[in-house]
């Protein structure tokens, strides 16, 4: 058959070297939710497609442990976060949520 494996070149992401002290940690590594609805968590991941990298963007509910909302982009800007959240807010509705990303 004659196949061949191609793996695309690493992606490097900037690591953050500093806290943020103007920007306080309010969820503070406590993950074990009991409302759904309460906290919302986010993240972006890299995705190899057509040639190039794509970015992922998704909300997900800690209590039910569920995407909430999502979004596909080539650039990972703030634009597709906000994407990512305007679906949550559709699927949930505008709620007091905290939100939280690295």
């Amino acid at each position: 058959m004659n196949l061949i494996s191609k793996q695309p070149g690493s992606h490097a992401y900037k690591k953050a070297t500093v806290e943020r002290p103007d920007i306080p940690n309010v969820l503070d590594r406590e993950f074990n939710i009991t409302s759904p609805n309460k906290v919302w968590c986010g993240d972006i991941t890299y995705v190899w497609a057509e040639g190039r990298w794509h970015y992922l963007a998704a909300v997900i509910d800690l209590c039910a442990r569920r995407v909430v909302g999502w979004a596909f982009s080539s650039t990972p800007d703030a634009d597709l976060v906000i994407k990512a959240l305007e679906m949550a807010y559709e699927q949930r509705g505008r709620q007091n949520v905290l939100f939280h990303s690295d």
